[in-house]
């Protein structure tokens, strides 16, 4: 049963999201003007939490009863079921398709996109997959993809999230910065679940290893590799090159290296920043891998890009 506290946050919210600027922008693609909602909440908050029990929103967590959604592009149609997560790339066609006429809440999570790039995508850069995901909303402006999380520890992450509601139900002078390592704090949660929701039975022994390097990629070797799966690095090193052609330093290397210009591209990162996040001890040492394996320095890439 809800708190008296978190039940007051939650009507408040709900009370405040009909009133939120909901305005549309047109917005120009190569072949026609679509439509995309503007950013709702004042310019100096760079996250919002809504809750609304209404039959339209385009994010996020069922926190009571079931709802579904439905892609603009691609017809994707999905039931989020209580205590599952939606998780959609911005600029997305987005509805909820309301099929009963039960009462559901939904707590939704908004991010303005500077933020998420320069704060919380540095944690989500091990998993590769993960990582790409988000960064394909820099890359294919009007994506359809979505994340649909079924979360196993849900305790956790209801508790988590009405915190979050009755912070910023009640806001402080300080209530932005206290939001964000709470933030923090779900999307690791949400990068737990989805490495766990992607794992498959049929992956092979390669697969696997491979895989660990991506979420290990800023600090893996070749004897923690070995360690982790219980055999001798000499035999993991003949595997890869065996399978894949490619020696475990090369492997790392790519794999850094397709990160780096995904950063570069996508992102306003600095070089020092981006060098961290790949495992690099100083920007120097980026500088050097970098120019190798490119022929142009960083900033010679970046300069080719525009």
């Amino acid at each position: 049963m809800k708190s008296d506290i978190l039940k007051s946050a939650i009507d408040k919210l709900s009370r405040h999201f009909a009133a939120r600027n909901w305005k549309y922008l047109d917005i120009a693609t190569e072949k026609t003007i679509e439509k995309s909602f503007a950013w709702p909440g004042s310019p100096e908050e760079n996250i919002m939490i809504c809750v609304h029990r209404q039959d339209f929103f385009f994010f996020n967590f069922a926190y009571e009863g079931n709802y579904s959604a439905l892609s603009y592009k691609s017809n994707n149609y999905i039931t989020i079921q209580e205590n599952e997560c939606y998780i959609g790339q911005p600029f997305s066609g987005y509805a909820l398709y309301a099929h009963s006429e039960k009462e559901f809440t939904i707590i939704g999570i908004l991010i303005q996109k500077e933020t998420f790039f320069k704060i919380f995508l540095p944690i989500l850069s091990a998993d590769t997959k993960l990582f790409r995901f988000f960064l394909n909303a820099q890359t294919n402006k009007y994506s359809e993809e979505f994340i649909h999380l079924h979360f196993n520890d849900t305790c956790n992450i209801r508790t988590l999230l009405e915190m979050m509601v009755i912070e910023y139900a009640n806001p402080q002078e300080d209530t932005q910065a206290v939001l964000q390592p709470m933030v923090l704090t779900l999307l690791m949660y949400v990068a737990r679940q989805y490495k766990l929701s992607e794992i498959h039975k049929n992956e092979t022994l390669s697969d696997k290893i491979i895989r660990y390097i991506s979420e290990h990629n800023d600090c893996i070797k070749l004897k923690d590799v070995a360690r982790h799966f219980s055999y001798h690095p000499n035999y993991v090193s003949a595997l890869l090159h065996r399978e894949l052609g490619k020696s475990f330093s090369e492997i790392v290397l790519e794999q850094r290296m397709e990160k780096a210009v995904s950063l570069l591209k996508n992102t306003s990162l600095s070089i020092e920043k981006i060098a961290g996040m790949l495992g690099y001890s100083n920007s120097s040492n980026f500088y050097k891998a970098f120019r190798k394996y490119y022929q142009q320095t960083p900033r010679e890439f970046i300069t080719t890009q525009k």
